[in-house]
């Protein structure tokens, strides 16, 4: 069984029917929308007392070290810890994303787990699912259809064809699209100008959807997303095309949560998908919700480190949701604590005892951000990889002790929930424990005094500076009056600092705003530093070249 890939360990497990599994948490067979057997969607409008807290669960976020190339699975631990958890008697469900495409045939592979912690159907999951990128790249792109229709039938709203914001959107890595001239070839076919594609993950109608407690706030959101400004430098909405309905018409079923299953039977909620270094990395408020409402304990993840990923967490969507987390578990591992320590990626099958000991910076930075920033008790989970020596996780286990945190080695690649019972009794307890919860910021700071405490409480750096035109566009949503909102930070995963070179817990940094854009829909400001990508090429040898179906229709190369 070690020696199994991903698809092949799913597909000898055999799955419950989806509505005994909806059952098991209390979810009635009526309020499923049914996908086959095995995936189903949830109606939210059953669903009306999603927000009274007294009747919530305990809310476990798990979260991960500064991540490297050699990978931490930060999902495989969650899916683990779910199945633990219900191992040990407890109600449980999980709340994760779903996957893009684009990462699928890319270079990273699917994102439902791994090894014996796993989510089921995989190779639905990981690709069309229930439709719901689909829908959202629909919507997307037929906004981006009304604007240029608008241009063409006179433009009545007066829009500055150099000030479009809106990009048509695929969910692949593309970069041939990055930037096009559409338009071509005479009146009949539009007016020229110069455009471009994003990943469907990167497009604000995700945020939008993620965000929404309902289809009435749904519709309200999309109304106000900016699609362009004017002559005069004022913003151009969605509304001002009459384009929310349809939208909206497009997304009915999309915004309505879907239910799977883990390799163990587990409910899973697998619901939205934004990108974590462009967006805010979680699933929807509505999935998790729903694991709240029906579980005692729901685990969710938030994307890539804890820098990144936990604090849109928190400072985006736990405001929006009106919830908090009653635990955290930080996921990390040696390979990445060596890497941090200065190993290069070939030699991570070394024993380096040493190097381990210089990438402990690291992780003491997140374990102190989520004790002492956001105020919350933390478990710290040891995903094991197989070339890990005793030596070395003995090093990170002394550095949790010495600073009176627990943590719990985690083997659930190998063994699925039973490789996670440790890390579940740890989460219990820390669960029960007191929690200070607070966000990084306040609302009423300015924009930049948000950027300064994200980059000095968060990152650890000395503060911010702005490229000329940043600092423009700052003026501008100051005077467009869109202060009061919350930030979403797009920077590099790879280090607390917008250089991913700068590996460990660096300090005496700042970090460089080269772009500030209001996601007036979404309800936040995209802060971009360095080169962020929103559109995403294939490498040298994608995964899309291993995929491959038999003639039983069997799907072999997922992973």
């Amino acid at each position: 069984m070690a020696n199994l890939s991903d698809i092949e360990i799913a597909s000898q497990v055999e799955m419950d029917p989806i509505q005994d599994i909806a059952a098991s948490v209390g979810i009635p067979e009526e309020d499923l929308s049914m996908y086959g057997k095995y995936k189903a969607k949830i109606d939210i409008n059953n669903m009306k007392d999603l927000d009274d807290a007294s009747q919530r669960g305990k809310l476990i976020l798990v979260t991960a070290i500064t991540p490297t190339p050699a990978g931490e699975g930060k999902t495989t631990v969650s899916v683990g810890l779910v199945d633990a958890l219900s191992n040990i008697g407890k109600k449980a469900a999980i709340a994760v994303r779903e996957p893009s495409l684009g990462p699928v045939f890319g270079i990273k592979g699917g994102a439902a787990g791994g090894g014996h912690s796993q989510v089921v159907p995989m190779e639905d999951i990981n690709l069309h699912f229930t439709g719901d990128f689909h829908a959202i790249g629909a919507a997307n792109n037929l906004l981006a259809a009304l604007l240029d229709n608008h241009i063409h039938q006179g433009n009545a709203l007066n829009i500055d064809t150099r000030k479009i914001t809106w990009k048509r959107v695929v969910d692949m890595n593309d970069r041939q699209l990055r930037h096009i001239v559409d338009g071509l070839q005479g009146r009949v076919n539009g007016v020229p100008r110069e455009d471009g594609y994003d990943i469907t993950v990167a497009s604000e109608v995700m945020a939008v959807l993620c965000l929404s407690n309902n289809i009435t706030e749904l519709k309200s959101k999309l109304r106000k997303m900016i699609v362009a400004y004017n002559m005069d430098g004022d913003p151009v909405t969605a509304g001002d095309l009459k384009a929310e309905g349809a939208l909206t018409a497009l997304l009915k079923d999309a915004i309505n949560p879907n239910i799977v299953q883990t390799l163990d039977h587990t409910p899973a909620f697998i619901h939205g998908g934004p990108f974590a270094n462009i967006a805010h990395g979680c699933n929807s408020i509505l999935a998790t919700k729903l694991a709240l409402k029906y579980a005692d304990y729901a685990v969710t993840e938030a994307g890539f480190g804890a820098d990144l990923g936990a604090e849109k967490f928190i400072d985006i969507k736990c405001r929006l949701a009106n919830m908090q987390p009653d635990a955290v578990v930080l996921v990390a591992t040696v390979r990445a604590l060596k890497m941090h320590g200065g190993v290069k990626k070939t030699d991570l099958n070394e024993e380096n005892v040493e190097a381990v000991e210089a990438g402990l910076p690291n992780m003491k930075k997140h374990i102190d951000n989520i004790q002492n920033v956001y105020g919350m008790p933390v478990v710290v989970a040891i995903n094991k990889f197989p070339n890990d020596t005793d030596a070395e996780l003995a090093v990170v286990q002394k550095a949790c002790e010495d600073l009176g945190v627990k943590v719990a080695l985690s083997d659930v690649w190998g063994k699925g929930g039973d490789g996670a019972l440790e890390l579940a009794d740890a989460v219990v307890e820390a669960a029960d424990q007191p929690n200070n919860f607070g966000f990084v910021y306040d609302l009423e700071d300015s924009i930049e005094e948000k950027l300064t405490k994200i980059v000095q409480k968060v990152y650890g750096g000395d503060g911010v500076e702005f490229t000329r035109g940043a600092r423009k566009q700052l003026s501008e949503l100051e005077r467009l009056g869109f202060t009061d909102l919350p930030i979403c930070m797009a920077k590099t995963q790879y280090s607390f600092s917008d250089d991913a070179k700068k590996l460990g817990a660096p300090t005496g940094f700042t970090v460089k705003i080269s772009n500030l854009k209001v996601s007036a829909g979404a309800g936040f400001i995209v802060a971009q530093t360095g080169a962020i990508m929103t559109m995403p090429g294939l490498p040298k040898s994608p995964a899309a070249e291993r995929i491959d179906v038999d003639e039983n229709g069997n799907i072999s190369g997922l992973f």
